[in-house]
C-alpha cells in the first residue's frame, strides 16, 4: 500500500483521482485545497488530513517523510489550476514523492525543460494523466493507422462545443495567463490524442480566436486536421440543442465518424495502475500538446480563409 497526498480536492476531476487511489488499494493521507467545501472526501478517505494553506501542507508532508517508509508520502496527485501545476510538481519532488499531474502538465515548453532538470536532481518521477490514450477505441484506431503503410494523409474535422455560463469567465479558467485559454482548457485532450495517433505537427495555423471560441488547422505527419472549439452553446447544432444537451463532440475522419463516447468509467484507475507498474506517461509525452497550445496562444489569427473548419461559416 502506498501513501498518497492530493492537491486540489474541490474541483471536477479530483473525485476520479480519489476513486483511482482507492481502487488500486492505496491510502490518501493528506489533502491541500484553499476551499473547505470538500465534503466529497468522506466518500473515499474520511481520515485524510485537510490543509487550507500550502505552507502547512508542505510542512506536514516533510514531517511524514522523516517518520519512516510506512508513513512517508510516496505520490502526490495534482488537480490544482493549470498555472499552479509546475509549482505543485516541484513541491512533490522536493518532498521525495513522485508526482501524478492532470492535464495540462504545464503551460509552456520551457516549464518542461525545468522539470526535466528537477527529475534528474531529485531522482523522483513526474507522471501524467492522458486517459484518452488508453481508451479502447483510441487504441484500436492507433493500431489501424500504424498498420496502414500506404502513406495516406487522413482528413479530420474535430469539433468540440461545451456550453459554459458566465461564471467561467470570472474564474481562473477565464484568465488566459492562468488557464492557457480555451484551447488548453478543452482542446488539450484532443490535440494530444491526435498527435499520439497521427504524428507530430508540421504546420499550425490559427483562423479565429476569441474568449469563447477558437479554430484552426494542424498539419500532422499522417493527417490534416481542421479544429473548432467553443464554450458557446449556440454553436451546437439545433437538432441536438433542442434535446437539452449543452455539449457536442465530433471527430470525423474522412467520411466516417470516430465514436468513443463509451468506455470512460475507469480510465483514471487504469492510468493509476500503469503508473504504479512504472509504465505511466512522462514529461516527454506532454511536449506535443503543450507546444501546440503555446503556439496557438502566441499566434495571430489569419482570418476565415484557406482550409478552415466549416463551423466558421457561421461567423461570416
Amino acid at each position: 500500500m502506498y501513501n498518497f497526498a492530493l492537491i486540489g480536492a474541490a474541483g471536477y476531476i479530483a473525485p476520479r483521482h480519489m476513486q483511482a487511489i482507492k481502487d488500486t488499494g492505496n491510502n490518501l493521507v493528506a489533502i491541500l485545497d484553499k476551499s473547505d467545501s470538500v465534503g466529497i472526501i468522506d466518500r473515499y478517505f474520511p481520515n485524510a488530513a485537510l490543509f487550507l494553506e500550502s505552507e502547512r501542507f508542505d510542512r506536514h508532508i516533510y514531517r511524514l517523510s522523516k517518520k519512516g517508509a510506512d508513513q512517508k508520502v510516496d505520490y502526490i496527485s495534482i488537480c490544482s489550476p493549470n498555472y499552479l501545476h509546475d509549482a505543485h510538481i516541484r513541491l512533490a519532488l522536493r518532498n521525495n514523492a513522485d508526482a501524478i499531474c492532470e492535464k495540462p502538465l504545464v503551460l509552456n515548453t520551457w516549464n518542461l525543460d525545468g522539470l526535466e532538470d528537477m527529475e534528474k536532481d531529485t531522482g523522483k518521477k513526474i507522471y501524467h494523466i492522458l486517459q484518452l490514450r488508453i481508451h479502447p477505441s483510441v487504441q484500436k484506431l492507433k493500431e489501424k493507422i500504424d498498420a496502414d503503410k500506404s502513406g495516406k494523409i487522413y482528413d479530420i474535422d474535430l469539433t468540440y462545443i461545451t456550453g459554459r455560463g458566465k461564471w467561467y469567465y470570472y474564474s481562473w479558467k477565464g484568465d488566459i495567463a492562468k488557464s492557457g485559454g480555451i484551447t488548453t482548457n478543452i482542446g488539450v485532450h484532443f490535440f494530444d490524442m491526435l498527435t499520439y495517433i497521427f504524428g507530430e505537427v508540421k504546420e499550425n495555423i490559427v483562423h479565429y480566436k476569441s474568449d469563447s471560441t477558437a479554430a484552426g488547422f494542424l498539419q500532422l505527419e499522417r493527417a490534416r486536421v481542421r479544429w473548432f472549439l467553443s464554450l458557446d452553446a449556440d454553436f451546437i447544432p439545433a437538432e441536438i440543442r433542442q434535446t437539452g444537451k449543452t455539449t457536442f463532440r465530433s471527430i470525423k475522419i474522412g467520411d466516417e465518424m470516430f465514436e468513443f463516447s463509451d468506455g470512460f468509467t475507469d480510465l483514471h484507475t487504469q492510468a493509476y495502475k500503469r503508473i504504479l507498474a512504472g509504465e505511466g506517461f512522462r514529461l516527454k509525452d506532454a511536449r506535443n500538446y503543450v507546444s501546440i497550445c503555446q503556439t496557438i496562444r502566441s499566434t495571430d489569427p489569419v482570418g476565415i480563409t484557406g482550409d478552415y473548419h466549416p463551423f466558421l461559416q457561421r461567423l461570416k
